[in-house]
């Protein structure tokens, strides 16, 4: 269905979808296309205002105030594993990762231990190799991309997957974007999100582009070269449907 330029009657939060089936397995995937062709862009260190209660763009923090959550003991093992390789050139907080880096959370989970209120990987303002993510730091030195060395969650953010399964086996997983009311109840009591920011909404490529790596792992090839045919149709200057802007930037 083709959206005229002026998106009237277009809900405020609208999204556009594609599913299609999976070529080698019981399997439907459905993606976020108004997410995956915008011009979304992480802007940490640029503009980011972090997730905490007020503004906070000077501490640069970003998403990782609160630590990773991960999705299991294989996702944190790895990542306590990788822990092990990294020096004090890269991590600010190498000397009390080796005190370990995993702790278990409320209600059993596991996830980073925190130092000075946020992840133990977190390097601060004035660091010498630079604040952020020490495995991002890494990843970068070695040449490899961060999806090696990040625990999911940070890797996969902003974009979030979610399976259901129905009762004869069938699997539908959703690849969309990643929105505060993902987080629980604190996400409510974020100041700023970056989804929900046009300052992130800056990128000169679609997210199915920058995110290609990512989508990859999350999806597998396949699945991604699919999906990437039908979004350069979509995006091509000649294309005859209108794609939906994200409602970030059509608000």
């Amino acid at each position: 269905m083709a959206v005229s330029p002026s998106h009237k009657h277009v809900p405020d939060d609208a999204h556009e979808w594609v599913s299609f089936d999976d070529p080698d397995e019981e399997r439907t995937w459905m993606f976020d296309v108004t997410f995956l062709a915008s011009g979304w862009t992480c802007i940490f260190g640029s503009g980011c205002q972090g997730v905490l209660t007020g503004p906070a763009p000077e501490l640069v923090q970003g998403c990782c105030s609160y630590g990773a959550h991960f999705t299991g003991k294989e996702d944190a093992d790895k990542v306590a594993k990788v822990a092990k390789t990294l020096g004090p050139e890269r991590w600010q907080f190498h000397a009390k990762g080796q005190k370990g880096v995993i702790k278990k959370l409320p209600g059993g989970d596991l996830g980073t231990r925190l130092v000075d209120d946020a992840c133990i990987f977190l390097n601060r303002p004035g660091f010498a190799a630079g604040a952020g993510c020490a495995l991002h730091l890494e990843a970068e030195a070695r040449g490899v991309s961060h999806v090696e060395l990040k625990p999911e969650v940070c890797w996969q953010l902003p974009l979030r997957r979610e399976d259901e399964s129905t009762a004869d086996g069938r699997v539908t997983s959703v690849v969309r974007q990643w929105d505060r009311k993902h987080w629980g109840d604190g996400g409510a009591d974020f100041h700023w999100w970056c989804t929900e920011d046009p300052a992130a909404f800056t990128g000169h490529e679609p997210v199915y582009r920058t995110m290609r790596t990512e989508l990859e792992t999350m999806a597998g090839t396949k699945v991604y070269k699919r999906l990437a045919a039908y979004l350069d149709e979509r995006t091509a200057p000649k294309a005859k449907v209108t794609l939906l802007p994200h409602p970030t930037v059509r608000r």
